[in-house]
């Protein structure tokens, strides 16, 4: 636990205004959300139900009245001199139409609204569906989509549920981003919206010079006036009223005219080259970003062959551990400066079910941030050793393959991203300039990171190191693991790494962040600042 403390410290040291809109929802806390959508579905269709059979009971009052009153008019003398007739006319008026009156005003509703109100206690907010949103164009920009390939659901690795949005659906997305300042996404799914209305898709939401408004402010505000002045002259055709297009229009075309009189229109035009070329990039934006985001995509560094020659797969047994001697485990090679080894199979699938059996009732929001982006959370749970065998079981393997003492070690953390879901580039270690970083656990520093993979991911979600340009991606029941510390002690900077944003999938890892108190005899110390 005392780690979760320090996340928090941390998170309150680097804390910023958008943590809450930058939420990163859990695929298992969305699967909650979906059987509470499914309970209304159901509240809902025996609502239905019941007022279908009021209105057939209505219905057929209705039909045998119609018979009757259409008789009774054709001669009603004849039909009112049957004393029985003056009965029952009399009585349906005083009574039976009272009867029916009170059936009509009926509220039917009373316990699906019930329902709806308890549940409602659990939807999100406004602030996470923009966070939802956000998230659907960090992945847009991470893994270089386009907005059609989004709104179709033609997502890479995606076979199976299949999605497609609508233009209300493309409009708020547009709106999200607008609210942010974010003319750069504004322009693209406002641009999607008015593409699929074109296409004869209809709307009860939103129309063409809604859009069209919001498409000429956002395309002038990334420095693009002949777009702008377009899309105005398109809103004025089909509303020549528009007051703020109309103004808009005298103002675009006296800047254009402006910028055809600039002498140096060489100059200006590089400068506009400049401005598209970093349009819809964050002001934070750092050359890592761009390393992370090649990663992500599988674009990274490819080492040479004779390294290559060098990496290995083998049966491993850790110096002939008794328990390993006879069934040895599957290490293979995945970098070998800093070297990082990944073990397959490794956890059963009984096994990984019941950690997020444990994890599922006790996830919470941790809110972390770091240097290049805004806050970023990760849903997790802290599973300690004593809290189930199979927690226990994995600790010692952990300490068997890797040498390690883990009693000294931090409870093992669960954490599963959702759409969208990422943690971006850190150390795990602490550094010089954080000094006091573990001081509470007494411990010393995080001398090495197991991390194991309890799910596979369809397309996203890789583990990348963007300092030498590698790329790990999950494969359910293996776990990697390298050391963040040289034996000197002192930080391996090559180490700082990444959980890339899931983009079709759901990812589940849990994290053993192994101290150096107990390491003194097991891992001996360098003579040399690198050794």
């Amino acid at each position: 636990m005392a780690g979760c403390w320090w996340l928090l410290i941390h998170c309150v040291l680097f804390a910023c205004s958008s943590a809450h809109s930058d939420l990163f929802t859990s695929t298992g806390q969305m699967t909650d959300l979906l059987f509470i959508e499914k309970d209304l579905v159901t509240s809902l269709k025996a609502y239905i139900r019941v007022e279908e059979n009021k209105l057939e009971l209505i219905k057929q009052w209705a039909d045998k009245l119609h018979v009757l009153s259409a008789a009774a008019t054709q001669d009603p003398e004849g039909f009112l001199g049957n004393p029985v007739n003056a009965f029952k006319l009399m009585k349906r008026l005083n009574t039976e139409w009272g009867e029916l009156e009170s059936l009509v005003l009926t509220d039917m509703s009373d316990v699906f609204i019930s329902n709806l109100t308890i549940q409602r206690q659990y939807f999100p907010n406004d602030e996470d569906q923009a966070g939802a949103a956000k998230a659907l164009m960090r992945l847009q920009d991470t893994y270089q989509l386009d907005t059609n390939t989004i709104s179709t659901g033609q997502l890479p690795g995606q076979h199976n549920h299949c999605a497609s949005l609508t233009v209300d659906d493309c409009y708020d997305l547009g709106k999200v981003a607008y609210s942010e300042a974010d003319y750069y996404h504004t322009g693209l799914w406002m641009v999607q919206a008015l593409k699929q209305l074109d296409q004869g898709e209809m709307s009860s939401a939103v129309d063409a010079v809604t859009i069209l408004d919001y498409l000429s402010y956002s395309v002038y505000q990334q420095g693009d006036l002949e777009r702008a002045l377009q899309f105005t002259k398109r809103l004025l055709g089909l509303d020549p009223m528009h007051q703020r297009a109309n103004g808009n229009l005298k103002y675009f075309e006296y800047q254009l005219s402006k910028q055809k009189k600039v002498e140096e229109r060489t100059e200006g035009e590089a400068e506009g080259r400049q401005r598209r070329e970093t349009r819809g990039q964050p002001d934070d934006y750092l050359p890592e970003r761009k390393t992370y985001e090649q990663l992500c995509r599988g674009e990274g560094l490819r080492m040479n062959p004779r390294r290559e020659s060098h990496l290995f797969c083998r049966y491993y047994d850790n110096n002939h551990h008794p328990r390993y001697v006879i069934g040895p485990v599957k290490q293979e090679d995945e970098w070998d400066r800093p070297h990082i080894v990944r073990y397959h199979n490794i956890v059963s699938d009984k096994e990984m079910e019941k950690v997020k059996e444990l994890a599922k009732p006790r996830v919470s929001q941790q809110t972390v941030s770091h240097i290049i982006s805004s806050c970023l959370s990760s849903v997790s749970a802290w599973l300690g050793a004593y809290e189930h065998p199979v927690v226990d079981q994995i600790n010692q393997r952990i300490g068997d393959l890797t040498g390690l003492d883990v009693t000294t070690a931090e409870d093992l953390q669960v954490a599963n991203y959702g759409v969208g879901g990422q943690y971006e580039p850190h150390f795990d270690f602490g550094r010089k300039d954080e000094p006091d970083a573990f001081e509470e656990l007494g411990t010393g520093n995080r001398i090495a990171t197991w991390l194991l993979y309890m799910s596979d991911v369809q397309a996203g979600g890789a583990t990348v190191f963007t300092d030498i340009g590698v790329a790990v991606w999950p494969k359910k029941g293996s776990a990697v693991f390298w050391y963040n510390l040289h034996p000197s002690g002192e930080g391996d900077y090559r180490t700082r790494h990444a959980a890339c944003p899931v983009l079709v999938g759901n990812k589940w890892v849990s994290n053993k962040w192994i101290h150096e108190r107990g390491q003194e005899f097991r891992r001996r110390c360098g003579l040399q600042e690198t050794d």
